[in-house]
Formats: structure tokens, sequence, C-alpha cells
């Protein structure tokens, strides 16, 4: 039945938390002004992308860096999303692969899925929008599911059904506007979903 592709952040695992925590602490360190409400509204966005809104280019680098230290200084309180051990399994039942396609630096993305106690059957990291789309295109996935509208932008560029979950910084109605073919309000209706729809065989 092919691969389903899952989005990391907000889809499978919580890590809000972590995330605007490390945001404060940068802001804190370097004095920058980050508005953490803006930063939770493009949660998703690959961390080099978030860190130019607040710093000119030359400090960019060393602020990505100072991130990522206090942001894994508490990776390991990150917690799967309800639902999220059961979509991966549901998934892996039907005996398709499961794998993570994520705006997430690999540094990141391990460890928080380590901790969240989730696990990939391919992780492709530090992918955003387009990039996502080409590896679906690559998997010739057929399906996608993610939190936000880029990522059904992404499914639907690369002809994968797209799946959106309202547990992320975007309600339903972003996610339809964006193309989504359903959406979920969590992952807990994911394997309901699954079984029923059978993605894969026809859409």
């Amino acid at each position: 039945m092919g691969t389903v592709g899952f989005d990391l952040d907000m889809t499978l695992i919580d890590s809000r938390p972590q995330t605007l925590a490390a945001f404060a602490a940068l802001a804190g360190e370097t004095g920058a002004a980050i508005d953490l409400a803006a930063v939770d509204r493009r949660l998703g966005i690959k961390l080099e992308d978030e860190v130019a809104y607040w710093f000119p280019e030359l400090e960019r680098a060393a602020a990505v860096a100072t991130y990522r230290r206090h942001y894994l200084a508490s990776a390991e309180q990150t917690v799967a999303l309800p639902g999220a051990a059961e979509a991966l399994a549901v998934v892996r039942a039907a005996g398709a692969r499961a794998v993570v396609i994520t705006a997430k630096h690999p540094m990141s993305a391990e460890p928080s899925l380590r901790a969240a106690g989730l696990t990939a059957d391919e992780l492709f990291a530090h992918v955003h929008g387009d990039e996502k789309a080409a590896v679906l295109r690559t998997l010739a996935a057929t399906a996608y599911v993610g939190d936000s509208p880029a990522d059904m932008t992404a499914a639907v560029s690369a002809g994968t059904l797209a799946v959106g979950v309202a547990t992320g910084s975007f309600d339903a109605g972003a996610l339809h506007d964006a193309g989504a073919d359903v959406v979920l309000e969590s992952l807990t209706g994911f394997a309901d979903w699954y079984r029923a729809s059978r993605p894969g065989r026809s859409r």
C-alpha cells in the first residue's frame, strides 16, 4: 500500500512548549525582540527561516546555534500528540511505510522522536514547502499528513492525498483552503479514517 508521510511538529509531537521556550531563551540571551505569538503562528517552517524574521543576516548562524542549544536542553520533554503512535501503527499494519518528512533539522528531529516514543521507517529532515513535495514524489507517497497549509500545498503539488490535522496553529478552514482532501480534528481519528479510506488503493 505504499508510503504515508507525516509531518512532525504539531502533527506527531507537541513541540510547542520547547520551541517557544527556546525562542524566549534566545531573545533573553541576545536581546532580540522576538514576538513569540508570531513564532507560534508560523510553527512548522525551517528554523533558519524563522530566525530571519528577527536577526540580520550576519547574526543568523549564531542565533540558530543558540536556539538549538536551548531546544536540545529540553528535547527530552517532548511528548507525542494523542493518536500519533496509533497512526503510525495502523499504517504499518496495512503493510505500508510510515515516514516522517519535516522542516526540523535532524539534530532536533531525532531526539524529539525518541523522547516521544515514536519511530519512523525513514526520516526526511530539514525540508519544507516544495522540498517536501519533492520527497513525496520521490517516494510515490499515497498520503501526507500535516498540520499546516504549507503541508497541504506540498501534498497537492506532489499529487498525494492531503490529510490535515487541526492540532497546530491552523484551523480546519485554513487547511481546506490550502487543498486538504480531508481534515481530522486530531490523529485520534486517523486509524479509523485510514482503515475506511484505504489510501493507495483508490483516490
